[in-house]
């Protein structure tokens, strides 16, 4: 859906009284600018299986991956807090900090693309990035990884399960693949889902107010679809200028009209993910609300704005997949697996 026919939508929507909006139908226009999320996120190029689920969900919990084996996956994206850490930004190899705040991987999947700068396309690609990083799990290189995963004597048959037929599936795009399709099934439905679904009682009146807010303030631009938000590349402070050192996907492209932009995070589960930014810089939900609505659409929100748009998001905090997300038996190293490695 393009934006002009979004900005079309938007003009003349007019705010709702809140009677109107808890007495109504589930509105038409928000099925055009929305969509539920779907139960799975799919992908023709890495096929989900439940031996894929099973290794890959042994492979996000798994420390080894890190030079020092202290820092895995959830480390950072805490399954079990909305896939964040709470922090500004998260401390890997060495507890050296990163420059970037660590966004959930909760819905993940949806996305247009992986990172804040979009550099990967997709969760497998994305997987591959933290474990190489020298500052977050600072593996030296894919043929060590490989090395600790073929000294885990236990790894050897779910990587045979879940990719059968191939002569040595212990591979880093395989260990890559596993991750993401156990990531493709982390999916956080909430009450906005059932409200879309045409459950017109979901939402509180409240809600609904803040709903109609959203559209009406022009946030819609950006945040829309499945993920309201994660389908576009963005400029932060695309009407008035926002001072910050972070050039975004400037530094992948190089390309001078990217400077700034970075790409639009998802609002699912926004209640339960900040702080928030790419730097992680404010706390609050109602203190980035009015920020946004002034450098990005040049509005001034005002507090019983704020307070409406708030309490729609918060409507948007889905349910943690308890079951699925259950820590895993790992096995045990084998004789000849590599030391940790603090240095």
């Amino acid at each position: 859906m393009g934006v002009l026919f979004l900005l079309v939508l938007v003009v003349g929507c007019g705010g709702k009284s809140e009677q109107q909006a808890d007495s109504e139908a589930i509105n038409p226009q928000h099925l055009a600018l929305f969509q539920p999320l779907p139960e799975v996120m799919a992908s023709k190029n890495n096929p989900i299986t439940k031996e894929k689920v099973r290794l890959g969900r042994m492979l996000y919990y798994e420390e080894r991956l890190s030079k020092n084996h202290d820092i895995s996956c959830n480390s950072c994206h805490l399954l079990d807090e909305f896939g964040v850490d709470g922090m500004a930004t998260s401390p890997g190899h060495r507890g050296e900090f990163g420059v970037r705040n660590s966004p959930t991987v909760y819905n993940a999947a949806l996305h247009i693309a992986q990172f804040w700068d979009g550099r990967e396309p997709d969760v497998e690609a994305q997987a591959k990035g933290p474990v190489l990083n020298p500052v977050e799990m600072a593996m030296p290189d894919e043929d060590h990884v490989l090395k600790v995963l073929k000294s885990i004597p236990g790894y050897q048959a779910p990587f045979v399960a879940a990719f059968p037929g191939e002569a040595d599936p212990i591979t880093y795009d395989n260990m890559a693949k596993a991750i993401g399709a156990f990531e493709r099934q982390l999916v956080t439905p909430d009450r906005f889902d059932k409200y879309l679904k045409g459950d017109a009682d979901a939402l509180t009146m409240h809600e609904k107010v803040g709903l109609d807010t959203f559209i009406e303030i022009g946030c819609i631009t950006c945040h829309m679809g499945a993920g309201v938000g994660g389908n576009l590349f963005q400029k932060m402070g695309l009407i008035e200028a926002y001072e910050m050192e972070d050039t975004g996907r400037f530094e992948v492209t190089g390309n001078e009209t990217e400077k700034y932009f970075f790409k639009v995070p998802s609002l699912r589960n926004v209640a339960e993910t900040g702080p928030y930014m790419h730097d992680g810089s404010l706390e609050e939900l109602a203190e980035i609300v009015p920020i946004m609505a002034r450098y990005q659409l040049g509005k001034t929100a005002t507090e019983n704005q704020v307070a409406d748009m708030v309490a729609f998001m918060e409507a948007m905090t889905g349910e943690i997949p308890v079951d699925y997300i259950q820590v895993p038996e790992l096995p045990e190293s084998g004789p000849d697996t590599p030391a940790p490695d603090p240095s």
